[in-house]
């Protein structure tokens, strides 16, 4: 069963700008609470949908977290306010743009793991423009710190994208430049990026030029399924190969 709760938050330390997240919905673990992965929906859409999906999956150990954005303009839309994890325009190579909306996205996100028990992993996974989130999550991880410089504490044991894209991801390979630190936790974070052939918001070249971006910047545990004919939605068997994975990386 899930339930909800109100949530909000004022963004990474720093930010200039206060925002308000909607509703947040909590699917509790039916069996031995072992892991807590976050998941970020889509653009548009809120926490609620995911939750009832994550809910009847055959992970009775993972208990789920599914916040759901603030409410904003965005470019891609004309300046349409909807649910959204950042601002963004037409997708490209360049960016991110809306650093601090990511920031203050991963900082929210952040603070919904940070205070689960210290015994259980703790992963963030997402569709579309949550999955963009989720794995600049990862980068934050990685750096050990926000795009705005302020630390990022949380220690994530796996990352989970379908249909989505790296944001910056041009700017990650000079970012890691000369960072010991931030080459061993890329080696040591699993990372699962899943896209449709078909895909005709975020197309496919996106998902695999971030597959391609992660691995050669030293991500060695990245693993990028592709599924022909497969548009922006998802199907069983990508959830079934999501499941075994974390099941795998989680051991739950």
């Amino acid at each position: 069963m899930s339930y909800t709760n109100a949530s909000s938050g004022s963004g990474s330390r720093g930010a200039r700008r206060t925002v308000e997240f909607g509703r947040t919905y909590v699917v509790r673990p039916k069996g031995k609470h072992q892991a807590t992965v976050v998941w970020l929906h889509g653009l548009g859409d809120n926490g609620s949908s995911w939750s009832q999906l994550l809910d009847n999956l055959p992970l009775p150990n993972i208990k789920w977290i599914c916040p759901t954005a603030p409410t904003r303009p965005v470019t891609v839309l004309g300046g349409f306010p909807c649910t959204a994890w950042f601002d963004e325009g037409e997708l490209s190579d360049d960016g991110p743009k809306d650093v601090e909306g990511l920031d203050t996205s991963a900082s929210h996100i952040a603070n919904l793991l940070s205070t689960e028990p210290s015994d259980v992993k703790l992963g963030i996974g997402g569709f579309s423009m949550g999955a963009a989130c989720a794995l600049y999550s990862a980068t934050c991880f990685v750096h050990g710190r926000y795009g705005n410089g302020s630390p990022y504490s949380v220690n994530l044991k796996a990352v989970v994208g379908l249909s989505g894209w790296l944001p910056g991801g041009q700017n990650l390979r000079n970012m890691m430049q000369g960072s010991h630190d931030a080459i061993r936790r890329a080696a040591s974070l699993p990372v699962l990026l899943c896209h449709g052939v078909g895909d005709e918001v975020v197309p496919y070249k996106f998902g695999e030029r971030s597959s391609q971006i992660l691995s050669s910047v030293g991500f060695r545990y990245v693993t990028f399924k592709t599924y022909q004919g497969l548009g922006h939605y998802t199907v069983p068997k990508e959830m079934e190969e999501v499941c075994q994975w974390l099941n795998e990386r989680l051991g739950v």
